[in-house]
């Protein structure tokens, strides 16, 4: 098949969403496919104007070069939001000779919705005022609803949004399909768990309100409390040092490392290095660094929602507790202080697990349906 994947960030292999389009076109070539990719920086060569209108305007541009370029393509792989504008021309205006559209989404936009406006109302939610809210639905959410209500077939990288995809715009069943993210080769490794002495944890991620850093820093506070010289390490943050370490207790300031940016090659080191994979996330599609964190063999402690209830099983392949919750992740981090046999045992499952969720098997999985949308178009 001759595939287009586009996707409106910038071509950089560091960013998650980035990093699956990337990984899902090598693999997808490594099966005999020839793959396209258009990212931001192959649509735009500036930055677009107006900024808060660079969806719609990406959305648009992406279409109209695939209505040029048709012959081009055997079908479309559009990363949602931005596939709602070719899916409406493709359907409504019917333009002879156009590829099938198949959406590739992470997650759930209700789930995110739901939970800032519960953070907002705590104070914790940063950009979720009533303005920001109405901008999102009559904007942000509108896309989305194009995206999924227009494709032709679509994959979602959790459950949860997979179900609310079909049900909420009454797709019918076998056209939305459930595929997860993957994790590259290289971060299978063989890990010593150490038995005594305070343990060194790690998140990665940017540092935004919706990725539970609040609770990350509150959890870490009682931690430094109960365990002594116990160590964190922020990776890959984005925001500043200073910025990151003003969410944490000026006591603890010595016992947090910042590092705000880290090259893809450097991410299994930094995984090595460190003893638990702490992520508390309140929403999520399904995070590439999870995945990776636990091919390395570490354990993690995350929350049980989103994505990471699909990959994590509580006390068997890692911990989950609840979102929102730091007094239950601290706790969960103590027992894995107290226990290198629990570390080994969640580790060792948890590298097991994600042995089903290589980006080879990945591949695989959307190769399916992009086939069934050329099938199906033909047919």
């Amino acid at each position: 098949m001759r595939i287009l994947i586009a996707i409106g960030v910038r071509r950089q292999k560091e960013a998650g969403a980035a990093g699956v389009a990337l990984n899902h076109a090598v693999e997808l070539e490594k099966l005999g496919h020839r793959v396209q990719c258009w990212f931001l920086d192959d649509v735009f060569k500036g930055a677009a104007t107006p900024q808060r209108l660079e969806a719609l305007m990406f959305a648009s541009a992406v279409a109209k070069r695939i209505l040029k370029e048709r012959s081009e393509f055997d079908v479309v792989n559009l990363h949602a939001p931005w596939g709602g504008v070719y899916g409406i021309w493709r359907k409504v205006f019917r333009p002879s000779g156009t590829p099938p559209y198949v959406m590739t989404m992470q997650g759930s936009e209700e789930r995110y919705v739901r939970t800032m406006r519960i953070e907002h109302r705590k104070g914790r939610a940063w950009h979720f005022s009533w303005k920001n809210r109405l901008w999102h639905r009559a904007y942000h959410q509108t896309l989305y609803d194009w995206s999924i209500r227009w494709a032709d077939y679509g994959v979602v990288a959790n459950r949860e949004g997979w179900i609310m995809a079909e049900l909420k715009y009454g797709r019918e069943p076998g056209l939305i399909w459930y595929v997860p993210n993957g994790v590259e080769e290289r971060f299978f490794a063989t890990r010593e768990y150490k038995d005594a002495g305070p343990l060194s944890l790690l998140y990665v991620g940017t540092w935004l309100d919706r990725k539970g850093v609040h609770y990350l820093a509150d959890a870490f506070a009682i931690l430094a409390d109960r365990c002594p010289g116990i160590t964190m390490t922020v990776a890959g943050s984005i925001a500043s040092e200073k910025e990151v370490r003003a969410h944490f207790a000026p006591d603890v300031g010595e016992s947090v490392r910042v590092v705000p940016f880290v090259e893809r090659s450097e991410m299994p080191g930094i995984y090595m290095a460190h003893d638990v994979f702490v992520f508390p996330s309140l929403v999520e599609g399904m995070p590439l660094t999870l995945l990776e964190a636990m091919a390395t063999g570490m354990p993690v402690v995350t929350t049980n929602t989103s994505g990471m209830a699909d990959i994590v099983e509580d006390g068997v392949n890692g911990r989950l507790v609840p979102p929102a919750d730091a007094k239950s992740l601290a706790t969960a981090v103590e027992q894995l202080q107290g226990s290198s046999d629990m570390r080994r045992q969640l580790g060792l499952a948890g590298q097991k697990t994600v042995r089903r969720y290589t980006w080879k098997q990945v591949a695989r999985k959307l190769e399916k349906v992009l086939e069934l949308a050329v099938r199906n178009d033909k047919r």
